[in-house]
């Protein structure tokens, strides 16, 4: 009886009521469970963490009850219910009054705190809230644009691994729209991408690495501006996921090199990266790895060094004095490959480094 009773009080409320009982229960709960590790804005560590046991006392356990009755409410005035569309007007009361009680960051920074289903309402509520659309404008990333401590507390939430997957498919709503993204990119916690693909369980490595793709390759003309400014720092980062010994991370990471080289826009970036002898020397290392898989994604990224047209003296003289190896390496590799373009590319590699 009472849990249907609470049921009817929370869907009675206003959608403004919902959002200033939530904000309550999560003050509340914070004050009961322990704080999440490393929550404050300075933090950089990258280390793994759990979340120390939560506290189990009747009080907590009723408060997280409430918690998930009225994020199931606030779901209902999103998204409507089997029977009812979901109202305009509740939605912009809903959404207006989780902005001015900064429901987002008390969300995900507490979100260690709430039942399993629950974080899954949470991450169904950010991914509604920041697709809202008035005309043209996108008013809840508007609002988190001003707030980096959003962004800061979903990249955060992958040191915690109960709650990883749930604040990654947030990081990734958020990294949809371009404004956000580029807080997240020039922010001091890009970098600790890297820490969280290589140092964190295969899951949670997975969910950073697609959230980390997504970040240089969602929006590009911010991501050829950075990549611009930011070169030395980038790839001096990025050279530890071209080395590390995880087979998927140094085959996904050399994949994504090629993705960016070879984008238009990252034109200036790629004439860079191809005049380094270091570079040149790592992708024919490469290229002899044991795994094919990562020979192949080597291979597409050396193709740009040996097909560029003005290639510089020094980058020409590495190539002309691996010359006869590296026509043995081509005409025998990959010849079981029915791909058109693939052998198109091979060829015409084939005569550039012959020409030599």
């Amino acid at each position: 009886m009472m849990g249907i009773f609470a049921r009817k009080t929370a869907n009675a409320k206003s959608p403004s009521e919902l959002v200033r009982t939530l904000r309550d229960i999560l003050i509340r709960l914070a004050q009961l469970d322990p704080p999440p590790p490393n929550y404050q804005p300075s933090a950089r560590s990258t280390t793994l963490e759990h979340v120390p046991v939560l506290n189990t006392s009747p009080a907590a356990t009723e408060l997280r009850r409430e918690a998930s009755k009225t994020l199931t409410a606030i779901r209902a005035v999103l998204y409507g219910e089997s029977d009812q569309e979901p109202s305009t007007q509740a939605l912009a009361e809903l959404a207006n009054e989780a902005y001015s009680n900064d429901i987002f960051y008390l969300l995900l920074l507490h979100m260690g705190s709430l039942e399993f289903e629950a974080r899954k309402d949470v991450a169904q509520i950010f991914s509604h809230l920041l697709r809202r659309q008035i005309g043209e404008r996108l008013p809840t990333v508007e609002t988190l644009r001003t707030k980096p401590e959003v962004i800061r507390a979903a990249m955060n939430g992958y040191r915690q691994p109960e709650i990883a997957l749930n604040t990654g498919m947030i990081l990734r709503e958020m990294i949809r729209h371009e404004p956000l993204a580029k807080m997240l990119l020039y922010s001091d916690q890009f970098y600790d991408f890297i820490g969280y693909i290589e140092r964190t369980t295969f899951g949670i490595a997975c969910d950073a690495m697609l959230n980390f793709k997504d970040t240089l390759t969602k929006h590009k003309e911010i991501v050829a501006e950075y990549l611009d400014a930011h070169y030395d720092e980038f790839f001096g980062h990025y050279q530890t996921l071209i080395d590390s010994d995880n087979y998927v991370t140094q085959r996904q990471s050399i994949k994504l090199l090629g993705d960016l080289l070879l984008d238009k826009k990252n034109y200036k970036i790629m004439i860079r990266y191809v005049s380094s002898e270091d570079n040149l020397k790592t992708m024919m290392n490469l290229l002899r790895h044991r795994s094919k898989n990562i020979q192949f994604e080597a291979f597409h990224v050396f193709k740009v060094f040996a097909a560029n047209p003005s290639k510089p003296p020094k980058i020409a003289n590495i190539l002309k004095r691996n010359k006869d190896g590296l026509i043995v390496f081509l005409r025998n590799f990959r010849n079981d490959t029915q791909d058109p373009q693939f052998i198109d590319e091979k060829q015409y590699l084939l005569q550039s480094i012959q020409a030599l």
